[in-house]
């Protein structure tokens, strides 16, 4: 059921790459789709994302009735109050810490450098739904926004007949957001950047959502900002005699649940661990609710990868890049310094990856596809713009100034140098 490499051998990294590559590829079709109903919203407004929302979802209804959603909150079952509560509280202690300084350089000529951090005026936050619930989703976007200082925050939650989850209204409730529209997919996207009647813009567009949601963010980008491009979910586990395969097991399947998109990569030096993880997999399969989705993610992106050094796993993880990283090993902090690319790392066998999607207190929005190679996860960091600003002093322009007028004549730019001798110039 699921692929076997074994990276010992010659040319192995080329199948590897060939893999993770698959996972990339964008239907022609999917495209085009995307393409005309981001033309659609931008040319009809509302009338196309009500067009767009009926055909898809069946939903009539744009903005929720504000006595509907607070009827849906208290229709909310009071455990799942508690477990939102408490994920709320430990993400909002975590995200606090990365609260930013402004940054302030003076020089002896009396030169000043300042960067100040601004928050976005304004934040549309895509919560995947229709036939899902994610309130955690919700916390993970809205609590850094919140922390930055964002303004306007935005919710958009696609549903399935109109009808909103009430986790995720109590979730947006306690992050303070108050504009909430019941809408999703492409549409939504293209709402959100370049507005309708009854959205208005946003500045940035973060969360993850589908293929349609991802094409969109990528084809709205430069209009507004986005967070990342997000694929389906994965995770890259390694494990060694010092781990439960049963264990490893109930990992892999968590992930795979999520799509039949979602990539599940166990690696280890032990042959006979892989053969025992594997068996614990069928096993648990059939007792899982979504078993046919996580079956199908399993048969096409799951892979079992056996290399016989350290060295070797550190080097296909690196290259694996991966969203979700599990060093289930007795060594765990030997290998993890290694690690050079990865969304979030969990270390040990009692860091269940699983715990990080709700209250461990980390984002859970987290690269995909291999761009933990040169990005990070959602932080209070991205919901900043930086602005720089200069002033200098008399002394200041005259003692580099001379230096600015060779270089800006050397790149052929006269006007630079210019600029710069009528304010150095000696009467």
């Amino acid at each position: 059921m699921i692929k076997y490499i074994n990276y010992n051998q010659n040319k192995i990294s080329s199948k590897l790459k060939k893999f993770l590559s698959e996972r990339k590829k964008i239907d022609q079709k999917t495209l085009k789709i995307v393409e005309k109903i981001i033309r659609d919203i931008k040319k009809y407004g509302d009338l196309a994302l009500t067009k767009y929302e009926k055909k898809f979802s069946n939903n009539k209804t744009i903005k929720p009735n504000k006595n509907i959603v607070n009827k849906s909150i208290r229709s909310l079952n009071s455990d799942v109050k508690k477990a939102i509560d408490l994920s709320y509280n430990r993400i909002k202690k975590f995200h606090s810490l990365q609260k930013i300084n402004n940054i302030n350089f003076k020089d002896y000529l009396k030169n000043k450098i300042k960067y100040n951090y601004v928050p976005l005026d304004s934040v549309g936050i895509y919560v995947p739904g229709g036939n899902a619930s994610f309130p955690s989703t919700v916390l993970m976007n809205a609590i850094p926004a919140k922390i930055a200082g964002v303004r306007r925050i935005v919710m958009i939650n696609p549903t399935r007949n109109g009808i909103l989850s009430p986790g995720v209204l109590y979730a947006a409730k306690k992050c303070g957001i108050k504009e909430i529209y019941s809408v999703g997919g492409a549409q939504s996207i293209a709402a959100l950047a370049y507005g309708t009647k009854k959205i208005k813009s946003v500045d940035k567009i973060v969360g993850p959502g589908n293929i349609y949601v991802t094409e969109a963010k990528k084809k709205v980008f430069g209009e507004v900002g986005i967070d990342q491009i997000a694929g389906p979910s994965e995770i890259t586990i390694v494990g060694d005699s010092y781990s439960n395969p049963e264990w490893i097991a109930a990992d892999l399947i968590g992930q795979a649940e999520h799509d039949i998109n979602s990539q599940c990569i166990f690696i280890s030096k032990d042959f006979k661990l892989i053969k025992m993880v594997k068996k614990f997999i069928i096993t648990q399969l059939n007792t899982l609710p979504r078993k046919k989705i996580a079956k199908q993610s399993l048969k096409k992106n799951g892979l079992f990868i056996y290399s016989s050094s350290d060295k070797k796993i550190i080097e296909i993880v690196n290259l694996i890049a991966p969203e979700h990283l599990e060093l289930n090993l007795k060594e765990k902090n030997k290998i993890a310094k290694q690690i050079k690319n990865a969304g979030s790392i969990c270390l040990g066998k009692y860091s269940a990856m699983a715990a990080t999607d709700y209250n461990v207190g980390s984002n859970h929005i987290l690269p995909t596809n291999s761009s933990a190679k040169f990005s990070s996860g959602l932080s209070v960091y991205d919901f900043y713009k930086r602005i720089s600003v200069i002033n200098l002093s008399k002394k200041g322009i005259e003692t580099i100034g001379e230096q600015v007028i060779k270089l800006a004549n050397y790149e052929g730019l006269v006007g630079h140098a210019r600029s710069v001798e009528v304010r150095i110039r000696r009467k």
